[in-house]
C-alpha cells in the first residue's frame, strides 16, 4: 500500500472544476504534498454545493468536467509523481427526481428493480416529505395537478416544478382520462391509490418511511450490505481504483451502515491491498477503531481532540467558566445541557426513527413472552439512547463483539436507576441477540437499526446542539471534541500521539475540515483565551456596556441574552482577519456578510428561540441587527476597542497555530491540508468553510526562501506558516518510511518555562527528529532558563535545522532561549 506524505484536500463545485485543479499541480509539488483528496466528484444534484447528495454514482459529474476531465487530472498528477483519493458516499443518496434509481422506486414502487437499493421500509407506503403543507391543503389551494411527465409522455402528479411518476397500475388503460382530471377528489382518489404519498416536510420526523441521512430528508439510505447494491453503487469506484487512477478511499459517515465491518472488508477485498483507506469516524476519548477493519485508520477528527490538550492552559481555564457564568448569571451545567440535548433528539428530532425501533422491540416482548408493557419499554430504550457515549457498537447478525458487550454492560449499569429493570434487561438481550429463534430476524433488525441511530443522536446532540448552546470557550466545540468538561494536560497530549503512532501511524491528521465548526487558525487563536480568562472577560464586559442600548426586550427575553453576547465577541474575535483595521469599511463588510449567515444557523442550531423548522424572525432579526450594529461605521469607538483589545490574542495565536501545524506535520499520521489553510484560515461553520481560497495569493509562495521569523508581516500574512508547511512536507517526501514507521517519545523540559514548551522526539533505524514549539505563551514569548536533556540515542549528534538548512551539533542538553518553533532531523 502506498500510504501519502501529505494530503490537501479540495472541495469541487462552485467554480472548482478538475481542469482549475490541474493548473494547480505545480503549486502543490511546490508545497509538497504527495496526493489530491478530493470531495465527492459524481454526479450530483443539480447546483449541489458539497457532493454528497449524489444522483448517479457511476457517473463523473459533467459539472466539474465529466470523465475527460477527470482523465486530464488524473494523467497530470501521475506525471507529476502524485496520487488521488476519492471521498466516497456509501450511506446515502439523493432523494430526488434527478436520482434515475429513485424516480424508479417512485413509479413502480416495490415492483422497481431498485426498490432494494435503498433503506425503505417495506410495511408502509413511501413518503415523499417535500411538501410545504400538507398534502390535503396543498390539494386545495391548488398547487397539484396531473401533467405529463417530461421524460416519458405518462400521468404524472406535479408540485410546482417537482413531477412524481404516478404509479403504471393506476393509469394504464385510461390515460387520457387521468391526464384530464382537475377535480381535486379525483387527485386525492389517485394520490391515494400510489405506492408512495406526498407529505410535508414539517412531518418528515415523525412519519418517514426510509432511513435518512441525520436529519435530512432529501438523503435516502442505501443498502450497501447487500451485495447486488454494493456492486451497483462501487462499479465506477471500484473502476477508477483498478485502473490506477485513484490510489485511495475517503469513506463518508462510516457508521451509518448496517455493517461496517462487513463493509469495509468486502471494499478491500474488491480494491485489492494497494488501496489507501480511511474512514470518517469521530473516536470518543479512549475509543479506537476495530482491530479487524482493514484500513489505514480515520480522517483525523480526534487529532484536534487531542491538540487541544496541548494548546489549552487547564490552570486558568475554571477561570474562564466563572466568567461565563458571572455572565450568564447561571450555572453553567455542561452535563445537564448535554442530556437535554439528547432528549430533545429523542422525543423530536429523531421521533420517527424511534419509534420504529421501539416497534420492533414491542414486536419482540410479544413473541418473548416478556412481563412489561410498552411504556416500561419505551422509557428504558429512551433512557439508553439518551445515556450512550459513543457514537455506535458494531454488533452483527451474529451478535455484539465482546468491545460492544462490555459498553453495553456499562451503559446499562449507568440507567439502571432510570428505567425499569426487567426492560432493560430485555434490551440488551436484543442486542447481543440472545432471543428465541422466532424473534431472531425482528431482533437483527432493531439491533442494526439500533446502532445506526446512536451515531445521529451523538451528533446533532453534541455537534449541533450542544456546540451551539454553551459558550464558555468556542474553540472545545469542536467535531470528535469531548463534550463535558475534562481536564486539559500535555501528558495526555503525549499520550494519545503515542496511542496514535501504535494504532494508526497511518491516519490521516486534519487540523480543518469541510465540517469543522471553525477554521483551524481561528480554533488556535481562541485557545489563547484559556491564558488570560480575566482579560477577556473585562473586555466583554466593557463591549456589552458599549452596545447595551442595542439589546431588544422581546417578551421571551432579551435579545440577544447573554450566553449569546459572549459567543458572539468569541466567535468576532476568531473569525477576526489578523491585519483588519477598525476603519477599513469594506474588510469589515466582508466580514458582516459571513458573519450574518453563521449566526442565523448558530442560533437555529441551539434550537433554544428559533429553530430551522419554527423560526422566530423577531429573535433572529434583534440578534442580527445587534451584531450589524457592531459592525457599523457609526460603531467607530467599540471597533477601534475591540481591534486593539485583539491584538495579543492574535500573537498568541499565530504563535498556536505555527505550533499545531508543526505538531500536525511531524507526529504520526498523515497531514491533511485543508485547501487554502496553508496560510491562515480563520473561517467559520459551513458553508463559510467551503469557500474557495485565494489560490493567486497562495502560489506566491517561494519554498526557497528562509523562513523569517521576525518578520511579523509573515506572520500575519500566514506566509511564514506556508512556508514551514513546504520545507517539512519536503522532508516527508525524501524521508517517507522514517515518518510511518518511526516512534514517538516525549521529551520533557526543565527550567524556568518548561511548562511552555511541547517536545517530542521520533527514532528510527538511526536517524532521529527533533520537534519543540511553544505553547501557553500569551503572558511571556521566551524560553530563558529553560533546556532539554537528551538521551543517549538522541545525543551526540549533528542535527539539520529544517528551516534554514543549518548543521547543528548538539550534545546531551538542549538549550533553549526564544520561543521559536524546532525542527531538527539527523541522518
Amino acid at each position: 500500500m502506498t500510504i501519502p506524505t501529505a494530503t490537501y484536500r479540495i472541495q469541487f463545485r462552485n467554480g472548482m472544476t478538475f481542469d482549475r485543479v490541474v493548473a494547480l499541480v505545480p503549486y502543490l509539488q511546490t508545497l509538497g504534498i504527495s496526493h489530491v483528496y478530493a470531495s465527492p466528484i459524481f454526479t450530483a444534484t443539480r447546483d449541489s454545493t458539497h457532493g454528497y447528495d449524489v444522483t448517479n454514482v457511476n457517473e463523473i459529474d459533467p459539472a466539474i468536467g465529466g470523465r475527460e476531465g477527470f482523465n486530464r487530472l488524473a494523467s497530470t498528477l501521475q506525471q507529476a509523481g502524485m496520487g488521488l483519493i476519492l471521498d466516497i458516499v456509501p450511506n446515502h443518496m439523493a432523494a430526488s427526481l434527478e436520482n434515475a434509481w429513485w424516480q424508479d422506486v417512485i413509479a413502480h414502487g416495490p415492483e422497481s428493480r431498485y426498490a432494494h437499493y435503498f433503506d425503505i421500509d417495506p410495511s408502509r407506503r413511501l413518503t415523499l416529505p417535500f411538501l410545504g403543507d400538507d398534502f390535503a391543503h396543498v390539494l386545495a389551494n391548488g398547487e397539484i395537478s396531473i401533467k405529463p411527465h417530461p421524460d416519458t409522455g405518462h400521468p404524472a402528479l406535479a408540485y410546482f416544478d417537482s413531477v412524481y411518476p404516478l404509479n403504471p397500475q393506476s393509469w394504464q388503460g385510461r390515460e387520457a382520462e387521468v391526464l384530464a382530471m382537475t377535480s381535486p377528489a379525483e387527485i386525492a382518489a389517485l394520490h391515494d391509490r400510489q405506492s408512495w404519498e406526498l407529505t410535508s416536510w414539517r412531518d418528515a420526523r415523525r412519519t418517514l418511511s426510509y432511513r435518512r441521512f441525520f436529519e435530512i430528508t432529501g438523503l435516502v439510505g442505501v443498502r450497501v450490505e447487500d451485495e447486488d447494491v454494493f456492486q451497483a453503487t462501487h462499479a465506477l469506484i471500484l473502476e477508477l481504483v483498478k485502473s490506477g487512477q485513484v490510489d485511495g478511499l475517503r469513506l463518508d459517515h462510516i457508521d451509518g451502515l448496517a455493517d461496517p465491518q462487513a463493509y469495509v472488508q468486502r471494499l478491500r477485498s474488491a480494491t485489492g491491498p494497494d488501496c489507501y483507506i480511511t474512514v470518517e469516524k469521530i473516536l470518543a476519548q479512549g475509543e479506537h477503531l476495530p482491530d479487524e477493519w482493514p484500513i489505514a485508520g480515520t480522517t483525523g477528527y480526534e487529532f484536534i481532540a487531542a491538540l487541544s490538550h496541548a494548546l489549552i492552559d487547564d490552570r486558568h481555564i475554571d477561570e474562564l467558566h466563572l466568567a461565563y457564568e458571572a455572565v450568564t448569571e447561571e450555572r453553567n451545567d455542561v452535563a445537564a445541557g448535554l442530556r437535554a440535548a439528547r432528549e430533545l433528539m429523542v422525543d423530536r428530532n429523531f421521533e420517527g426513527e424511534f419509534k420504529r425501533l421501539l416497534t420492533l422491540a414491542t414486536s419482540v416482548v410479544g413473541v418473548e413472552h416478556r412481563n412489561f408493557g410498552e411504556a416500561e419499554l419505551h422509557v428504558a430504550l429512551r433512557e439508553l439512547l439518551i445515556a450512550f457515549p459513543v457514537y455506535r457498537t458494531y454488533g452483527n447478525q451474529a451478535g455484539m463483539p465482546l468491545a460492544g458487550e462490555t459498553l453495553l454492560t456499562e451503559v446499562l449499569n449507568k440507567v439502571k436507576d432510570s428505567a425499569s429493570p426487567a426492560a432493560l434487561s430485555f434490551l440488551q438481550a436484543i442486542l447481543l441477540g440472545a432471543v428465541s429463534e422466532e424473534s431472531e430476524r425482528d431482533a437483527a433488525e432493531f439491533r442494526v437499526r439500533f446502532q445506526q441511530l446512536t451515531g445521529p443522536l451523538m451528533a446533532k446532540s453534541v455537534e449541533d446542539t450542544l456546540f451551539f448552546r454553551n459558550h464558555a470557550l468556542l474553540a472545545v466545540n469542536e467535531v470528535g471534541a469531548e463534550p463535558l468538561p475534562h481536564t486539559f494536560s500535555l501528558a495526555q497530549f503525549h499520550e494519545e500521539m503515542r496511542i496514535r503512532q501504535l494504532k494508526q501511524p497511518d491516519a490521516i491528521s486534519t487540523t480543518s475540515t469541510h465540517d469543522t465548526k471553525r477554521g483551524e487558525d481561528a480554533r488556535a487563536r481562541l485557545y489563547t483565551l484559556s491564558e488570560a480568562p480575566a482579560q477577556w472577560a473585562d473586555h466583554v464586559a466593557r463591549w456589552r456596556h458599549m452596545n447595551q442600548a442595542h439589546i431588544v426586550a422581546l417578551k421571551e427575553g432579551p435579545a440577544p441574552e447573554a450566553a449569546v453576547e459572549w459567543m458572539i465577541y468569541q466567535a468576532l474575535a476568531g473569525a477576526w482577519p489578523t491585519t483588519l483595521h477598525h476603519d477599513d469599511v469594506e474588510g469589515i463588510a466582508a466580514l458582516e456578510q459571513r458573519f450574518l449567515p453563521f449566526m442565523e444557523k448558530a442560533l437555529r442550531e441551539a434550537k433554544l428561540r428559533t429553530d430551522w423548522g419554527d423560526s422566530d424572525e423577531a429573535y433572529e432579526t434583534a440578534v442580527l441587527d445587534y451584531v450589524r450594529h457592531l459592525l457599523s461605521r457609526e460603531n467607530a469607538a467599540f471597533l477601534q476597542d475591540f481591534t486593539h483589545a485583539l491584538q495579543p490574542f492574535i500573537r498568541a495565536g499565530l504563535i498556536n497555530s505555527l505550533t499545531q501545524t508543526l505538531i500536525k506535520l511531524t507526529a504520526p499520521g498523515v497531514p491533511d491540508i485543508y485547501q487554502g489553510s496553508e496560510r491562515l484560515d480563520f473561517s467559520l461553520v459551513d458553508p463559510d468553510n467551503r469557500r474557495e481560497p485565494d489560490y493567486a495569493l497562495l502560489q506566491q509562495l517561494t519554498a526557497e526562501a528562509e523562513p523569517d521569523f521576525d518578520n511579523y508581516q509573515d506572520w500575519l500574512s500566514g506566509a511564514l506558516k506556508q512556508q514551514l508547511i513546504a520545507r517539512v512536507l519536503h522532508l516527508r517526501k525524501a524521508q517517507p518510511h522514517f515518518f510511518r514507521m518511526s516512534d514517538y517519545q516525549p521529551l520533557p523540559a526543565e527550567g524556568e518555562h518548561q511548562h511552555n514548551v511541547i517536545a517530542f522526539a521520533r527514532q528510527f533505524n538511526g536517524r532521529a527528529l527533533l520537534v519543540i514549539v511553544p505553547r501557553l505563551i500569551f503572558a511571556d514569548g521566551q524560553w530563558g532558563n529553560t533546556h532539554i536533556a537528551l538521551s543517549e540515542s538522541l545525543a551526540h549528534r549533528h542535527y539539520r535545522h529544517v528551516f534554514s538548512g543549518a548543521t547543528i551539533a548538539i550534545d546531551d542538553v538542549l538549550q533553549l532561549d526564544t520561543a521559536t518553533p524546532l525542527v531538527l532531523f539527523s541522518e
